[in-house]
């Protein structure tokens, strides 16, 4: 490292960093090849690396390319191009080269996926890892090499508002999801797990601080976190909340105690954008490598800090190795053949996204409505009724960073006329709720379509709480700083997303719902949405009702395809649906701080003794299917459970098997996800299958050892279709020196 010279100027840098640079010819690209051939080890290519390197050109590796004057520009920019960080072009180092793509890359017109919480409803990684091989493809052929695609932050409450770009409630669900999406990305380009950690809420995002204890981080909100990095996450994002009083960025209790040495990370961790880096120095020397996107803090503050002796070189190196080392690494060992533009909104990406929103949907309610169901469509239907101002919308969820640009989007009314040519097909916005009632009147049946939009939830781009004297001394105090901050609060009263304020469909949706279905018995309610919503207000009146998410490109003709029964709803809830938001967690959107406790979701309305209206995992179809729980072994580490299944109805079907455990000496044992496993059978048909079991939630940790032990008490185990009500059938567990073993298969009958 040439201690000598200057950093060099951003601009340079950034232009001299070109997806379509050659890098066989350079000394990046030889060290490629030679970690690829198995000559050296990528920490030997990073080390060769950083020795041709000046110190400018190090210090360079660890925050973004861009000038700080960009920052205004970034919205605008983030759809156009990669965004560059540590890009060398005198040794070929092509650097980080970032696409968000939590539902699609970002970058151009591509494919738009169901947001993240949809495709946890489908219960299916290998679906989920199709997804992501598709996310990496495009990204690569959008000329990134980095994808922070893979957000897996709790749903701790329905309302926050980036809830769809979670996968819900559960630990398990969560872990096993985000595993999934992370092997399919980085087949082609960097993955990037985020928001490290405890960020589940959105308007305070800058500023809460969020206490928990030792228990609760551990088994609750770290375990999914773990879960990704041993799928091979090649980066971390790092949070911008505060958790036990410090700024993620300089938490070093998380991000090197438990991160590293716990965990054993190898990769490198960046910060949240702009506003995610506190201190310059102290970021550094607590584990967080490259402040993203711009040249703020370390640009100013690095350069001085290591001459003048605040700051360790071998800081430096080990956060410049770390970063070298995973870019040499996942470049050689990454599919050879890099994609085209062809692939992006491909046929074949398309069909995909059309799968994932069809099984993505949950059918919470479809009674009998004459001689059948109301669902699916009768084939004789000759006219139709269509409603809701949502109906003629492509609706594709938050705005905000996530937001995916498709070349083309299928609307729920569109999807219907496509799928039914010859019916007549009624529609109105239902803003007139009196046309709206007769035009359901005069038609066999109806269906409304209602909701939220990128109005009700999403990214608050713009927050009042962020600290403006990073972009640079000027702003760091004085009039320029209160008119910035005067002009960040005045903002964030217009800006579109943010927490929602209520878990209840817009008054006037629910006006419309009971007009329609007053009008005509035969009505059909489809929700559109993120999370959670409230139906208690009308949903014994309505006797169909499916939770259809934001579907992606694809929705609309996914949603017309389940309606008439050409192919299955396949989803299950990823989160809880309660009859009262009293039963969930409190929810202070304005809160500067917040306990972030282990009852949430379905486990506080298990604890509790609330009945939900819908229970976490739940879902209908079109054929009945049972489980018969066989056999199972289960230990410390893990184990399996054999459940066979059969389809007892008349057409092809799916269910998702899962298993659950619960310590039921409790008055109000808490069911605890062990593993699922989503199963689809013809007509008739039986089969057995294994579920892999996850033991995370039976154990704990002990602070002090950081060793996990099964937790004390009379633990119990059965499959289910959804989240049990009852115990009075499970499996009996025994546990023998510190393993959890099967003991028979006894009746279990709570204490």
């Amino acid at each position: 490292m040439n201690m000598t010279a200057g950093r060099r100027a951003a601009l340079t840098r950034e232009q001299a960093s070109s997806e379509t640079m050659t890098m066989e010819s350079s000394a990046y690209g030889e060290a490629v090849r030679a970690v690829r051939t198995g000559e050296i080890s990528a920490d030997e290519a990073a080390n060769q690396l950083i020795d041709r390197m000046t110190e400018g050109e190090v210090l360079g590796l660890l925050d973004g390319d861009s000038s700080r004057w960009v920052l205004p520009f970034i919205p605008a920019l983030l759809d156009r191009r990669p965004f560059v960080a540590g890009a060398v072009s005198r040794l070929g180092i092509p650097g980080i080269r970032f696409s968000d793509g939590g539902r699609g890359v970002v970058i151009g017109a591509s494919t738009a996926f169901p947001v993240t919480i949809a495709r946890a409803a489908t219960w299916d990684p290998s679906l989920e890892e199709r997804v992501g091989i598709a996310i990496g493809l495009e990204t690569r052929a959008r000329g990134a090499n980095y994808s922070a695609s893979v957000c897996v932050n709790l749903l701790r409450h329905p309302a926050w508002g980036r809830a769809q770009e979670c996968y819900g409630e559960d630990p398990v669900l969560t872990g096993r999801m985000g595993s999934a999406l992370t092997g399919g990305v980085r087949l082609h380009v960097m993955a990037c797990v985020k928001h490290f950690a405890l960020n589940s809420m959105e308007n305070e995002r800058f500023e809460v601080d969020v206490a928990v204890d030792e228990h609760a981080l551990h088994e609750v909100y770290l375990p999914h976190f773990k879960a990704v990095v041993d799928a091979g996450a090649d980066s971390v994002m790092s949070s911008y909340n505060r958790v036990r009083g410090e700024y993620m960025d300089v938490n070093r209790a998380l991000l090197t105690d438990v991160l590293r040495r716990e965990w054993g990370f190898s990769g490198f961790v960046t910060s949240d954008w702009v506003f995610g880096t506190h201190d310059a120095v102290a970021s550094l020397e607590a584990g967080m490598d490259v402040e993203m996107p711009l040249r703020l803090l370390r640009a100013r503050e690095l350069p001085a800090a290591l001459r003048n002796g605040v700051l360790a070189r071998a800081t430096v190196l080990q956060s410049a190795r770390r970063v070298l080392r995973t870019c040499v690494e996942h470049a050689a060992n990454r599919e050879l053949a890099a994609p085209t533009r062809a692939v992006i909104a491909s046929p074949a990406h398309r069909a995909l996204a059309h799968q994932v929103a069809a099984e993505s949907i949950v059918m919470l309610k479809n009674e009998t409505v004459g001689a059948a169901p109301l669902l699916p469509l009768a084939p004789t239907i000759q006219h139709l009724a269509v409603i809701g101002r949502l109906a003629a919308q492509g609706n594709l969820g938050d705005h905000g960073s996530s937001r995916v640009r498709p070349p083309s989007t299928v609307s729920p009314l569109q999807g219907l006329r496509e799928a039914l040519p010859g019916v007549l097909i009624s529609t109105t916005t239902g803003r007139d709720e009196r046309r709206a009632a007769a035009m359901a009147a005069a038609a066999e049946m109806a269906i409304v379509v209602v909701g939220l939009d990128q109005h009700d939830e999403g990214e608050s781009v713009v927050t009042g709480g962020v600290d403006v004297g990073v972009i640079g001394r000027t702003f760091g105090s004085g009039p320029l700083r209160q008119v910035l901050i005067g002009l960040a609060h005045l903002a964030s009263r217009f800006v579109r997303g943010g927490d929602r304020s209520s878990l209840n469909l817009r008054p006037s949706d629910e006006r419309l719902i009971q007009a329609v279905v007053a009008a005509n018995p035969r009505t059909v309610v489809v929700l559109v949405s993120g999370s959670a919503i409230l139906t208690e207000a009308w949903r014994d009146r309505v006797p169909a009702l499916l939770l259809a998410w934001y579907g992606g490109m694809e929705g609309g003709r996914a949603l017309a395809s389940v309606l008439t029964g050409s192919e299955e709803p396949g989803g299950r809830l990823p989160f809880v649906l309660p009859t009262d938001a009293a039963h969930l967690p409190f929810f202070d959107s304005a809160a500067k701080s917040v306990v972030y406790d282990a009852q949430w979701g379905q486990r506080r309305l298990d604890g509790e003794g609330h009945r939900p209206a819908y229970p976490f995992g739940f879902g209908l179809g079109y054929t009945t299917l049972e489980h018969r729980l066989i056999d199972h072994t289960l230990d410390s580490s893990g184990g399996n459970a054999n459940v066979h299944v059969t389809n007892k109805g008349h057409r092809k079907g799916s269910t998702v098997v899962q298993v659950y455990a619960a310590d039921v000496s409790l008055r109000r044992p808490v069911a605890q996800l062990l593993g699922f496993r989503k199963v689809t059978l013809q007509p008739g048909a039986e089969t057995t299958v294994r579920v892999v079991l996850d033991a995370g939630p039976t154990l704990q940790r002990d602070s002090t050892t950081r060793r996990w032990s099964p937790r004390s008490g009379v633990w119990a185990l059965q499959a289910s279709q959804h989240s049990p009500d009852s115990w009075e059938n499970a499996v009996r567990l025994r546990r023998t020196e510190g393993l959890i073993d099967q003991e028979g298969t006894s009746d279990v009958k709570p204490a």
